[in-house]
């Protein structure tokens, strides 16, 4: 299984961008997802296929979605407190139709891939976007952020899991 994430990143990153895993830039989840490349031949990095045809196949069965998504205005509202204990910080995304139907096109696109949501009570209706705090990183109550830069990112390249590494990246061209 590959585990991949789809993010919207809310500070500038380049594509292949290889970053440690305590060590995001800041950004939206857009969904958590792995992928079964043993069981589908249009994936399989194990047959000579590689991480960009992987990324390319999944980015050419969501580009659609993520294009039409690009350029979408969010609100940041409220602090919460997410994880265990509510312990992580974060800053909540006021609900946005655009961005919803995104992540709803999402978990339709990864649902029909040979793999798997492995956090599905975050899913659909219970999908609470948000922003993590990183240090004194943050967003505040009040900022607007535009969906300018969408990306696929590997949670685990080449079997690395302390780092993750940006397969593909979406950005709103100006």
């Amino acid at each position: 299984m590959r585990n991949l994430i789809l993010v919207a990143f809310t500070e500038p990153v380049a594509e292949g961008l290889v970053f440690p895993r305590d060590d995001w830039p800041l950004h939206i989840t857009l969904l958590r997802f792995d992928v079964d490349v043993k069981h589908d031949d249009g994936m399989k990095p194990d047959d000579g296929g590689t991480d960009a045809s992987l990324a390319d196949r999944i980015a050419g069965l969501i580009d659609r979605s993520v294009r039409a998504a690009l350029g979408t205005r969010l609100t940041i509202g409220d602090d919460a407190g997410f994880g265990r204990l509510e312990s992580v910080p974060v800053s909540l995304v006021e609900p946005s139709p655009a961005l919803q139907e995104l992540h709803v096109s999402l978990v339709g696109t990864v649902t029909e891939l040979p793999g798997r949501v492995p956090t599905p009570n975050h899913t659909l209706d219970n999908y609470r976007p948000h922003v993590s705090h990183r240090g004194d990183k943050r967003t505040r109550p009040g900022d607007v952020v535009v969906l300018d830069r969408v990306a696929l990112v590997d949670m685990a390249p080449d079997g690395n899991h302390s780092v993750r590494r940006i397969l593909h990246l979406w950005e709103l061209t100006k």
